[in-house]
């Protein structure tokens, strides 16, 4: 028998995610009556910043739509343009991008893992207590962190708006010296991640499912981080420049964000999307502890993302220590391509770590950008995130949970999906 009961939950804003958002749900005699995601942000325009400059400023000004992406929206930027014009980048500056893509996933990940999600796993509000409950995960978290924003630096220049990313490739190829060092920190921290690992058996998330559709970049070879096919867990398939096709973004009253849908009512974007469409491509590391913490494809718990993004923290890690050992074979020389600018229309597609990056731009023939178009993850996640809190707080009716006990789950899963919700208004 269905508990009859009466909610009112009004979150303003939710706490540990980036930006301000609301949660509105109401209750009456059982039934919802509302379950509100409702971003809160003022529109940012992006792409007006970008109509009328020079392609070569696009990077560095893109860069700073988000602190936490500004390295992918950099490698967007520079893919959207570079395929606009046809430039072929040098197979070295291709590894040394994606050295820096993983050095950003990993900051990233270790910050969401475990300074805004663990608090809640560990019945904490901030991560500030686990300093003293839990001295261990609070160190795993700020080396792993440390350690990923030194590989930033040591690629992209610095940690944020990165300076050695430009069109054509890298202006300054880091030193041997340095990535010989660097390799071997990142071997060494494959012991936290082992340590991390044994920390998330002992957690409990969340026993909630939606089943909803899945869309990430399409790995050939491997798992996929810039560039390449799209690809959904309900079978649908595009190629990078049908982007529009593939995100259907409209506008509800009550958000500021667009949403966006595919096959279905929404769908997610991010860690567990790129793990549900692109697990074979994983290491044997990353597949072995997905086993370990009980995630397999396709998983349709949207608490599991942190799960994910744990795996793909040790996934960049294993990488990241092959492609350096090939770059220390390599004379580095050979970083950046020559290019003669013309009139041209490029998409820049990359996995940042919310999801899938947009970037869109028509160039003409003296190199200025025209037009711009630029879709962010979170966009594409939050009506995944609406739908999902519904779905969310029917099943706690039906188990008579509390307004706290329900507020909880709620906030939780705006959190799980790491928002970053500021960028997602444009």
């Amino acid at each position: 028998m269905i508990k009859k009961t009466n909610m009112k939950i009004n979150v303003h804003h939710v706490t540990r995610v980036e930006g301000h958002g609301n949660i509105n749900v109401t209750v009456k005699d059982g039934k919802l009556i509302e379950a509100q995601w409702a971003v809160v942000e003022t529109p940012r325009f992006f792409e007006a910043i970008l109509r009328g400059k020079p392609h070569e400023l696009a990077p560095t000004l893109t860069s700073r739509i988000c602190g936490i992406c500004s390295i992918g929206h950099t490698l967007a930027s520079l893919r959207a343009t570079e395929r606009a014009m046809d430039i072929e980048i040098p197979k070295n500056a291709q590894s040394l991008r994606l050295l820096a893509k993983h050095g950003e996933t990993m900051q990233s990940h270790a910050l969401h893992v475990f300074f805004l999600a663990a608090p809640d796993l560990l019945d904490v509000n901030s991560v500030i207590p686990l300093i003293e409950s839990h001295p261990a995960v609070v160190g795993i978290a700020v080396r792993l962190k440390g350690l990923a924003n030194d590989l930033c630096d040591l690629v992209a220049g610095r940690t944020t708006h990165p300076v050695s990313l430009v069109v054509g490739g890298l202006s300054k190829a880091p030193k041997k010296a340095d990535l010989e060092v660097m390799r071997k920190r990142l071997v060494d921290s494959l012991d936290d991640v082992a340590t991390a690992v044994e920390v998330f058996k002992g957690l409990t998330l969340p026993d909630f499912v939606r089943e909803t559709e899945f869309v990430a970049l399409k790995g050939e070879d491997s798992y996929p981080w810039i560039g390449g096919d799209l690809v959904s867990t309900d079978g649908v398939v595009k190629p990078e420049d049908d982007y529009l096709a593939m995100t259907n973004e409209y506008k509800e009253d009550f958000t500021t964000s667009k949403f966006t849908k595919l096959s279905r009512e929404s769908f997610a974007a991010g860690a567990l999307a790129r793990f549900n469409n692109n697990y074979d491509f994983l290491c044997d590391e990353a597949k072995a502890t997905s086993e370990a913490l009980g995630l397999a494809p396709v998983n349709h718990n949207p608490y599991m993302n942190n799960v994910a993004q744990l795996i793909e923290i040790q996934h960049a890690i294993v990488e990241s220590i092959e492609m350096i050992g090939e770059l220390l074979d390599d004379d580095l020389k050979d970083i950046c391509a020559e290019y003669e600018v013309k009139a041209g229309q490029g998409v820049g597609a990359v996995e940042v770590p919310r999801g899938i990056l947009y970037h869109d731009y028509t160039i003409d023939d003296t190199g200025t950008i025209t037009k711009a178009n630029c879709i962010i993850p979170t966009t594409q996640n939050n009506a995944n995130i609406h739908h999902d809190m519904a779905e969310l707080v029917t099943q706690q009716i039906e188990l008579g949970k509390s307004d706290e006990e329900v507020t909880k789950l709620c906030e939780m899963l705006v959190r799980a999906y790491d928002p970053c919700i500021s960028c997602s208004v444009h």
